[in-house]
């Protein structure tokens, strides 16, 4: 039985990264979907433990038929209000990230993408439209390993964090740029989402492989897109990214002074930064020569 038809079926057991999902969505988009962007995924039909069970459903009643409506539930519980159905797919990725941003605090979880290359992880913070996903997929696709577009999963014990292996969503004018990518799978797009039009890029193949592999933050990189902007990289004050890091954390306030310490002391470590760019290749290879340094200087 193919991934789309044990979704629809019973549900499968996902293994990403740290977590185990059980999904399971009759909904066509969602079934085509977790098949396109799963197929690398360790998963299984055997009941085992589950982090969190997940489902996307159809809404009922006249809503199946009029303006259908997709409902998100983890474990049971509906956090979120209906979307309509052809987001049920981006909808499942956006329920997933609610429910580890929710329930994780083994970790100290960043609002950030992080890419690793040489055994050392750069950390990506950025608001929206800041081009933190759209760098990320790119990175990803030119040989650095995909840890995470979204959630950045830091140890509470050593620093080091985990890779979150999966889909890249992306937005907008991304969904092209990425696309000409070689390399590159994109789901369909799903149009009028709260954050434009989206698509979903399947992670890369090895970062799958690798996906229990931890590794320590080297780099804080701030990305920002800006289209009559020069593309540079420059120093960033450790005291201004501690704060901005501190703020863009989901659970920061959750671990009180174990958190700050945490956090202080990965800034003190890394090299923090502010990267400025109007073009993924200059960007790439402003980073691509910040890991050739790194390299050479251990």
């Amino acid at each position: 039985m193919n991934l789309a038809a044990r979704a629809a079926a019973g549900g499968f057991f996902l293994r990403t990264g740290p977590f185990v999902f059980h999904v399971r969505s009759s909904m066509p988009a969602v079934t085509s979907g977790v098949a396109l962007l799963y197929a690398d995924h360790p998963v299984t039909d055997a009941a085992e433990f589950a982090d969190f069970r997940v489902s996307v459903s159809p809404a009922s009643g006249v809503r199946r038929y009029w303006r259908p409506q997709a409902i998100f539930r983890c474990d049971g519980f509906q956090p979120f209000k209906p979307l309509p159905a052809a987001q049920a797919l981006p909808f499942l990725e956006w329920g997933m990230n609610w429910a580890i941003a929710e329930h994780a605090h083994q970790f100290l979880i960043i609002h950030a993408a992080a890419v690793e290359r040489d055994g050392r992880v750069a950390i990506l913070p950025g608001l929206s439209g800041s081009g933190k996903s759209t760098l990320c997929a790119a990175l990803a696709l030119r040989g650095w390993r995909l840890f995470t577009d979204e959630l950045t999963l830091i140890s509470l014990h050593d620093s080091a964090i985990s890779p979150l292996v999966r889909p890249v969503s992306l937005k907008n004018e991304s969904i092209e740029v990425i696309r000409r990518f070689p390399g590159a799978t994109l789901s369909d797009p799903a149009e009028d989402t709260a954050k434009g039009t989206v698509a979903l890029m399947k992670p890369p193949v090895e970062s799958v492989r690798r996906a229990d592999e931890r590794a320590l933050p080297a780099w804080i990189v701030f990305p920002r897109f800006g289209r009559m902007e020069t593309t540079r990289l420059e120093p960033r004050s450790k005291a201004e990214t501690f704060i901005e890091l501190a703020n863009n954390s989901f659970n920061y306030h959750v671990h009180g002074r174990r958190g700050f310490e945490l956090l202080a002391g990965i800034i003190e470590r890394c090299a923090c930064l502010s990267l400025t760019f109007n073009d993924l290749e200059p960007a790439i290879a402003l980073l691509d020569g910040l890991a050739e340094r790194s390299r050479a200087a251990a």
